[in-house]
């Protein structure tokens, strides 16, 4: 049976980390460089959703697999950077895969 703490916390790694790349590269120059704030309202608004998300799915493997304070710390780091998420989940993934091909 797959994992679907570890599964979820990819998938969302992966949409968490689509969400920074849109309010970083496309919502806020909207608002700064086109003076339309509504993209960053409403994208914003679906990125902190995601963040939360990702940062108790965060929790929850921590707490389930016993994860080092270091892996957490570094997962965390990786939220708050653009493109690290993808990182993340791409780990993640592989980490699915072995355990799948192990049993």
């Amino acid at each position: 049976m797959k994992d679907l703490t570890l599964i979820r916390f990819s998938q969302v790694a992966f949409i968490e980390g689509i969400s920074t790349v849109v309010l970083f590269f496309i919502a806020m120059p909207l608002k700064y460089l086109a003076d339309w704030p509504y993209a960053v309202k409403y994208v914003g608004w679906a990125h902190g959703v995601l963040f939360i998300a990702y940062l108790f799915l965060l929790l929850a493997c921590w707490i389930k697999y016993k994860w080092p304070i270091k892996r957490v710390a570094v997962f965390f780091g990786a939220s708050l950077i653009p493109f690290a998420p993808f990182w993340v989940e791409r780990k993640l993934k592989q980490e699915i895969d072995t355990e799948l091909v192990g049993r």
